[in-house]
């Protein structure tokens, strides 16, 4: 008998595409004043393209190419990159409990090589168990958004007023807003903790300002999860 994430893959693939498209137009706006960064490093179109393709996350892109603009080390771009994306092993851990029994190695890490904010949001707002063809439409659309987005960036961001590219990346948060907002309407739950990682999320800005956002980040998602866990156990069926 075939394993339920293996059947209608070819739906669920069109299902993933369907739901990365905000996200892979909210990646191409954003990646142009990655493109602006990757153009002071310098880097080329091509260069940056695949910089984006295989580092699909801003906050590691970023620190890669101050570290390539100041003339620093591979080690170094490594150790900094690992510190600014750590927060994608916590978005990993909780994805491998969503992963249906007996799912091979190989989907594993092809759905762990594209762990985004974003992807991660509408991988753990779909019910049941983790689909890799799910993801991997997603990534599909995703991924190019991205990497597109930095080459054109570096080709012609820096001919836009910055005021501009700010302004259009607000189609993100929009997307993150259509990720949460379903869920906490479902559930109350859901919805308080939404507001206190809002609120302790505003707080941490103004007292932990000297802690990068990732870190900020890291520390909040343990310690609400945990205090969700503790109070509010999610029992499995």
């Amino acid at each position: 008998m075939q394993p339920e994430w293996t059947l209608n893959r070819r739906q669920v693939l069109l299902e993933g595409i369907h739901d990365g498209m905000p996200i892979a137009l909210g990646y191409f706006v954003v990646s142009f004043t990655l493109g602006i960064a990757a153009k002071n490093a310098g880097l080329n179109p091509l260069e940056g393209f695949f910089a984006s393709l295989f580092n699909n996350a801003s906050a590691g892109e970023y620190a890669g190419f101050t570290v390539i603009a100041s003339g620093g080390t591979l080690l170094t771009m490594a150790l900094l990159t690992l510190v600014a994306n750590a927060r994608y092993m916590l978005m990993s851990a909780v994805l491998s409990q969503k992963c249906p029994e007996g799912l091979p190695l190989r989907h594993r890490l092809l759905v762990a090589f594209d762990v985004t904010d974003e992807i991660f949001g509408i991988s753990i707002a779909r019910p049941g168990k983790l689909n890799p063809y799910y993801n991997y439409g997603a990534m599909l659309v995703a991924l190019p958004g991205w990497s597109v987005g930095t080459a054109l960036g570096i080709m012609a961001g820096a001919l836009l007023p910055l005021q501009i590219v700010s302004a259009l990346s607000v189609a993100l948060y929009g997307m993150f807003i259509w990720v949460i907002v379903p869920q906490g309407k479902k559930d109350r739950i859901v919805a308080y903790l939404i507001a206190l990682s809002m609120g302790l999320s505003l707080i941490a800005s103004l007292f932990l300002a000297d802690l990068s956002a990732g870190t900020r980040t890291i520390i909040l998602t343990v310690a609400i999860a945990g205090i969700a866990a503790y109070f509010f156990p999610h029992k499995e069926a």
